[in-house]
Formats: C-alpha cells, structure tokens, sequence
C-alpha cells in the first residue's frame, strides 16, 4: 500500500443526533502518532508563515524558516475563529507553546466547552478527574478502558444533555433531509403517521429511555426509506464503476454486475454477514481492473521536494510494484513499497509538523489573545 503521512487529533465532535447535540471527545486514527521529541524548538516560540491548510480549529502552517507547523487553536472561541477567517495561502504570526502529541491539544478546558453551562462545580470536578484518566491510558493505548470511562463520563453529562436540549419541531427535523430541494413530496397520511412516531422518539429520548428511542427510531426511518431512496437512489452497477478508473474485460462484467447487485441487496436486508462476504468477493475480483496512479501523479501527493536522483529510484521501484500489484504478487510488491518508504522516511522525519498550541495569532493586521 502507499505510505500518507498518519495525523491524529482530538476533537470536540458535536454530533447531531436526530436534532440533539451529543458530545464526545474522538480520536481520529487511534493509531499512535509520531511525536516531536527529538525536534529542538524553545518552549515558547513565535513562527511567521503561510497558512497551508485549515482544519475547524487546526491550521497547518509552512514557515519562513521552511519547517511545517501544526497549530492548535483550541484556546480561542469559536467567535474568534470566525473573525480571523482563516484560508488557506493568508500570512499569519502565531505564538505559542511546543507539545509532544497531536493528543495533547485535547485538554479538559477544550471539552469542557461543549458542556451545558448548568453543570455544577461538583460534576465538573469528577468529569475532570475522569477526564484525566482517560488522558493517562489513551498514553497508555488501553482504549478499551477509555472507553469504559467515556461511558462513566457520558452518564454524568446525558441528564445536563438532555435538560438543556431543546428538541426541532417535526416540521424543522423533516425539512432538514432537503426532500423540498428535490421536489419530493411526503404524503399526508404519512407525514402525519411520521409525526406521530417522531413525537413519541423525543419523549422517550427526554426521559432517558435509550433502548426504546432507538427502536422507536428505527420505526420512523423505515416509514421514511421510500423517500430516503428517491431522495439518495441507490447506485447502479453501471454508474458505480463509471466513476471508477478501471479495464474490466467484457466477459468480467456479467459476472462483477451480480456479485455488485447480491452485495446490495444483502445490505438492504441488513445481512451483515454476509454483506460483508460479498463485498470481500467484489473487491478481491474488481482490483486487478484498476488502473494504477501515474508515477507523476503520486509524486504530486508529497508536500515536499524529492531530489532528482531519489525520484529516479522511487520511480522504477513504484512501477514495479504497481505491476506486481496487478498480477496479484502481493508479497514481491510489498518488498517494493518497503524500499519506496526506506528512501522517503529521511523526507517525512525532515519535513515532520511541530506542534504548537496557540496563545496569540496576528492575522490580517488584528490580534487576538484567548478570552479567560
């Protein structure tokens, strides 16, 4: 497979769940990123450089002392993000602080912002010990006690939640789908059976009946499934693959289009077992078909320069192993990319981002500090 540079952040994910903001700390790629240890940079330090891309309350940073730099602004409100309309190209002036792990600009402060403003001192005082717990063993990368102790923090927020929630009326939740956008009309005997059931789901929800509020979801999506499939029809067999850069043979196709068509259905009956059988079969048949990425094209993916005579190299080797992909010898192939990353590991390790967390950024001529 092809090496990507692996980035992992904690964020505050508002996930919006049939009209309810539900908030939990989640990691994107579990998988332990590199840290900056070995890097020496003051403690506190101020870089001048060119936004390189924005992520919520991240931005990469290319600075004019040609290190990258990634910023964590988690310290500024979401109104001051806003106003320093960040884009990618803008010059920027950051001051801030060095940290170990992209993990680390996760603090209780952070995920305290998405708490209800009604939470006492005392909840606030166990969620935090809680929260440093979790911190512990996610260094640790014992996620599945993490969890356990997300389910214990879950359990003092859920009732704040659900006290402050403010639940859409039926008519906002269904206008959300955008079945307006697409002319799609509801009927009226079905629109008011949906009401019904919506009704009866925020009920349950407030009263904190979980299991039954999903059954009672699940009841209200399959009323709407007609509408939801005019709205998002499935793909057929054709138009999936004309998106697809690939050389199937002619008598391949027949055989592709069943298997494409089994493996739907299995997912509309909800056969996980085996969706999950055919979809294995279809990939595994379908991938000798796919046109490999041009060398200059996976060149283009790397932020950074490659000498001359390293491309050289990296070029006969992708090609070789791109050609063995193709005739299905995994195992030479992957002898191939463990040579392509021996030659550009010196360039991840010499362009790796240094992680600065955010206490003053100068944009567009303002200044903004963190509000206390």
């Amino acid at each position: 497979m092809m090496k990507k540079t692996t980035k992992k952040s904690w964020m505050i994910v508002s996930a919006l769940t049939i009209g309810m903001a539900v908030f939990t700390p989640h990691q994107a790629e579990a998988a332990s990123a590199k840290t900056t240890n070995e890097i020496t940079v003051k403690a506190e330090q101020q870089i001048k450089g060119t936004i390189k891309g924005v992520y919520g309350d991240s931005i990469t940073i290319k600075g004019k002392d040609g290190k990258n730099y990634y910023i964590g602004m988690q310290k500024f409100s979401d109104e001051q993000l806003e106003k320093m309309n960040l884009v990618e190209g803008q010059e920027i002036s950051v001051e801030g602080s060095l940290v170990q792990d992209y993990s680390d600009f996760y603090t209780f402060d952070v995920y305290k912002k998405s708490l209800p403003k009604e939470i006492t001192k005392e909840d606030l005082a166990k969620l935090e010990k809680l929260f440093n717990q979790t911190k512990k063993l996610e260094k640790e990368e014992k996620y599945d006690e993490m969890d356990k102790i997300n389910l214990e923090m879950d359990k003092i927020t859920k009732p704040y939640i659900l006290a402050s929630w403010v639940p859409a009326s039926f008519e906002e939740f269904i206008e959300a789908y955008g079945f307006s956008e697409k002319n799609i009309v509801i009927k009226e005997n079905v629109q008011k059976q949906l009401k019904g059931i919506y009704q009866q789901w925020v009920k349950l929800e407030k009263s904190g009946k979980e299991e039954k509020a999903q059954e009672k979801f699940d009841e209200f999506q399959k009323v709407l499934l007609p509408y939801l499939d005019a709205l998002n029809p499935p793909l057929t067999f054709e138009e999936y693959i004309s998106d697809l850069e690939l050389d199937i043979p002619a008598e391949a196709m027949p055989k592709l289009k069943a298997l494409y068509n089994d493996a739907k259905k299995a997912d509309k009956d909800k056969n996980d077992q085996l969706s999950e059988k055919l979809w294995g079969e279809f990939d595994e048949m379908i991938t000798p078909y796919f046109k490999p990425l041009s060398f200059e094209d996976y060149l283009s993916d790397f932020d950074f320069e490659i000498k001359a005579n390293d491309q050289k190299q990296l070029k006969k080797l992708y090609e070789e192993a791109t050609a063995l992909a193709k005739t299905g010898d995994d195992e030479k192939a992957n002898e191939k990319w463990v040579a392509i990353d021996k030659i550009l590991d010196p360039y991840y390790k010499a362009n790796k981002e240094i992680l600065i967390s955010a206490s003053k950024v100068t944009i567009n001529g303002k200044v903004y500090l963190p509000k206390q």
